[in-house]
């Protein structure tokens, strides 16, 4: 194959990449909204941000610019985000555990996505072409990916959510002090820690389609 035909493939495959993230991080933000809005919120609703429409939804840098760029770095990690659906949380029927409940919805359908496409590359994987199977494999990845770094309880990511939600009263300063430096922690774990996560990636991708899709 020629080095010409490499970079187009290259190219193709980070263009893939992109969408991908793109649609399973607005996938992720209406869930939240979704649940908001079942749990007695209607805030996502009546901002219109219940729509599938990605523009709605799409964060220039976020969405857009970081995968891309991310994905022409070495190491394979790919991180983004979609702007945050609002919900209220006073509406909420269940005020104990409605905020962990909202933040649950988000990692819990990027991990849905990844058996759905899963189940269908097991069943009719045979099938499917070469080219197919790489795009399939790359929606349960990036899904996997998603799940796993948002569910780490640094704010704002969703597991912060729960952490703080399931500690006593006493101890709720915590959350502010991790608010104060999240953005310098989140960095901090992307660049030194997320590699002790890579292997709980692994261990998911490969009950999920028998191989594991991380190094």
């Amino acid at each position: 194959m020629s080095d010409t035909t490499m970079q187009d493939v290259t190219l193709i495959h980070d263009i893939f990449t992109v969408i991908i993230v793109v649609f399973s991080v607005v996938a992720h933000e209406i869930s939240h909204g979704y649940m908001a809005q079942f749990l007695g919120d209607p805030t996502a609703r009546l901002a219109g941000r219940l729509s599938v429409n990605p523009l709605k939804h799409v964060d220039p840098v976020g969405s857009l610019l970081v995968p891309f760029v991310m994905s022409l770095a070495p190491g394979g990690f790919i991180l983004g985000w979609a702007k945050p659906v609002p919900y209220n949380p006073y509406n909420l029927r269940d005020q104990k555990w409605g905020d962990s409940k909202v933040a649950l919805a988000g990692p819990l359908t990027n991990l849905g996505i990844a058996v759905f496409f899963s189940i269908l590359v097991r069943v009719f994987g045979t099938f499917f072409t070469d080219p197919v199977q790489q795009i399939i494999y790359l929606i349960i990845g990036i899904n996997i990916v998603l799940a796993i770094f948002n569910l780490v309880p640094i704010p704002p990511l969703d597991g912060s959510k729960v952490l703080l939600n399931s500690l006593p009263l006493r101890y709720r300063y915590i959350g502010d002090y991790l608010e104060r430096y999240s953005l310098f922690i989140i960095l901090f774990f992307i660049v030194f820690l997320w590699r002790f996560l890579v292997p709980l990636a692994a261990v998911v991708s490969k009950l999920l389609i028998g191989f594991s899709l991380f190094s």
